[in-house]
């Protein structure tokens, strides 16, 4: 298992990597990386949309379900299949946002072990026609190490996280219906979780080397560029919807 992981997605990435550093970076590590997670995430890009669009319609729906929570609130049963059935009527499936995250985790643990191991580590997996620089040196822009901890990568991810977290935080005011205080709770704890994420973010990352920082840095805010331009598309859309409907 762990050869074919190796062939199908650590030894992909460590050839592209050493292909932008030789080719398209200037021999800048922190630029090669920048291009690899941009590569990566145009790869990622339509399964990426569709847990975001999927995420955007279930926040969409929230006041819905809110409804059929306050009207069937004694009555569970009738409460899944009125929930189903509102699921079904927008044509939202809601573990489609789990799906594309999952095929994504691959490539994620990948690019998570050629930092972690070090770049220079594996350059013997480097294939026969990309040349081979021997070793990458891992100072980007003569001043950053990259293959130490950065405190300041580990801070503009956490804020990224926060950017992101705070983008997908459905604003809803409080529920005031009998038996709401589960439903209070949970909105509770979903923005308190905007602002742990990205500590729990910085956390971590002040441990990880700089370039694998850097690059969670730069696919979170890629992630949260992807969710500003669906989320514009998104409303754009159900403006028009709303405006033929009105006429």
């Amino acid at each position: 298992m762990s050869e074919i992981f190796t062939t199908i997605f650590y030894q992909p990435i460590v050839n592209l990597l050493v292909f932008l550093y030789n080719y398209l970076s200037f021999s800048d590590i922190g630029i090669a990386i920048i291009l690899l997670t941009l590569i990566i995430k145009l790869i990622l890009w339509p399964l990426n949309s569709s847990s975001i669009k999927s995420q955007k319609s279930l926040q969409d729906l929230q006041p819905k379900l809110d409804k059929l929570k306050e009207q069937y609130k004694d009555d569970k049963v009738g409460l899944s299949q009125a929930t189903m059935n509102l699921y079904k009527e927008h044509k939202i499936n809601p573990f489609s946002s789990c799906l594309p995250l999952l095929i994504q985790l691959p490539f994620l643990f990948a690019v998570f072990r050629v930092f972690r191991d070090g770049v220079n580590t594996h350059l013997d997996l480097v294939y026969s026609f990309i040349s081979n620089p021997g070793s990458i040196d891992m100072i980007s822009l003569g001043l950053v190490d990259l293959s130490q901890p950065n405190v300041y990568l580990a801070v503009l991810a956490g804020l990224a996280q926060f950017w992101q977290s705070k983008m997908m935080l459905a604003k809803k005011p409080p529920i005031k219906t009998q038996g709401a205080k589960d439903e209070n709770m949970a909105a509770i704890m979903s923005k308190q979780m905007m602002y742990v994420m990205p500590i729990i973010t910085i956390i971590i990352g002040v441990k990880l080397p700089g370039g694998l920082t850097l690059y969670w840095f730069v696919l979170t805010l890629f992630t949260a560029l992807q969710q500003v331009i669906i989320f514009k598309a998104v409303n754009k859309k159900s403006e028009i919807i709303e405006g033929e409907i009105v006429k």
